[in-house]
């Protein structure tokens, strides 16, 4: 690997100010040059929203660190077919201040920024921290382990069609383990209260969320103190269910065409 011709693209969804995507950058710099095209603002939670209706725009902060008025999947998009000259040899997003486990993944602005790269037929992992108040120890190995992976993927590649979702415990670490997808439990999914004038007002997400116990899941690991690399694709479709739905009439819905 030679670092003189490695371009890395970092992005996230918690913004461009995050103190996790600026040791994530600074942790992979000695492996290449670290091209920074991050949102300007929180972004968490939008998924894989991509903006079609108006216009993007780009503020270069310092060299090579960019703020976009959009979203991470935007970010990625941007930063590939508008903002860089070449195309990146690997895409990082994070590190997210909170795990990305299980169901979350479908929301994760961190985890489709990922995704996306991936699409492009680019390598790519996202990274997120168990902790929604980052402390230097936490980070530090958040950072670490990043880099050392960075230098694992940039080396080895990864299998075709593939990212990968990293979730790095908060207060020590055990090890690491490879998993798979987990399944989250959420609480009261909206918790409805009363503004100062009577009114009534909703926040989605407000509830406790805790996880099935599943052996060798994400979930599972990070309760364990162990760090978790999950691989992911995007390929949604449940074979078994075709199966399973063979037999549908499916035709005959149809009636006379």
């Amino acid at each position: 690997m030679n670092k003189d011709s490695v371009l890395i693209l970092v992005t996230n969804d918690d913004g461009i100010r995050s103190s996790g995507i600026r040791i994530l950058a600074q942790a992979l710099a000695d492996l290449g040059r670290v091209v920074v095209v991050a949102p300007d603002r929180n972004r968490s939670a939008v998924g894989h929203a991509l903006t079609l209706e108006h216009p993007l725009r780009a503020e270069e902060i310092k060299p090579d660190v960019f703020a976009v008025d959009g979203t991470p999947t935007d970010c990625v998009n941007l930063g590939i077919y508008g903002l860089l000259r070449e195309t990146p040899d690997l895409v990082v997003s994070g590190i997210n201040r909170g795990s990305n486990l299980g169901d979350d993944i479908t929301y994760s602005g961190t985890v489709c920024a990922a995704m996306e790269a991936s699409l492009m037929g680019l390598p790519a992992f996202a990274v997120s921290l168990d902790s929604l108040k980052f402390q230097a120890d936490d980070l530090a190995l958040a950072a670490k382990f990043s880099r050392q992976l960075a230098e694992t993927v940039l080396c080895d590649g990864l299998p075709p069609d593939t990212f990968l979702n990293v979730n790095i415990p908060a207060g020590g670490c055990r090890g690491v383990r490879l998993t798979r997808q987990g399944k989250r439990q959420y609480g009261d999914a909206v918790v409805t209260s009363q503004d100062p004038r009577g009114r009534k007002y909703y926040w989605i997400g407000g509830g406790e969320v805790g996880f099935q116990s599943i052996p060798g899941s994400d979930c599972n690991a990070l309760h364990d103190q162990l760090i978790s690399v999950t691989p992911l694709h995007t390929n949604l479709t449940n074979d078994k269910s075709l199966a399973e739905l063979a037999c549908w009439p499916l035709d005959s819905m149809l009636g006379e065409v």
